[in-house]
């Protein structure tokens, strides 16, 4: 217990802006991470690098907050009821934000783990299982997208 506690602490922060940026609510981001640190909490037994704990939690809370879009598109609800935070915000970072939502999924990810939570690609790579060189890319492409459009 005292050795997930240590490692979760380390880590909450990366946690919870990852889950809020995917999910764009506070509570459904709580919601996501809690889920995901009871789901880490009852495997960490199975984890033996713990080394790796936090690429480890990242890509389970990944896994939560797909699962839970998935669940509002499954839904009958308008797209427009879905919990979406209005903060007020200067344009420029508005802006930003209009462009980051119109990335795909993948690139958002990749973007968000990269600029908010500081990973590297290879972090990255691991908690997508994906090849870094093709996170890289990815990565690359998806600035160059947000770009093109800020300057639009």
């Amino acid at each position: 217990m005292d050795e997930f506690m240590q490692c979760y602490e380390k880590v909450y922060p990366q946690l919870y802006r990852t889950a809020l940026y995917y999910m764009r609510n506070r509570q459904e981001a709580e919601d996501a991470v809690q889920d995901a640190v009871l789901a880490a909490y009852e495997k960490f037994y199975q984890l033996r690098e713990k080394e790796k704990f936090s690429s480890w939690i990242m890509q389970i809370l990944v896994n939560r907050c797909r699962r839970r879009m998935r669940e509002w598109f499954r839904k009958d609800d308008d797209i427009e009821e879905l919990p979406i935070s209005q903060e007020p915000d200067f344009a420029t970072s508005s802006a930003v934000k209009q462009v980051f939502w119109e990335l795909k999924e993948e690139e958002r990810l990749i973007v968000g783990l990269s600029v908010f939570c500081g990973y590297t690609s290879e972090e990255i790579a691991a908690i997508l299982n994906k090849n870094h060189s093709t996170v890289r890319s990815r990565y690359r492409r998806a600035l160059q997208k947000m770009r093109k459009k800020l300057e639009v």
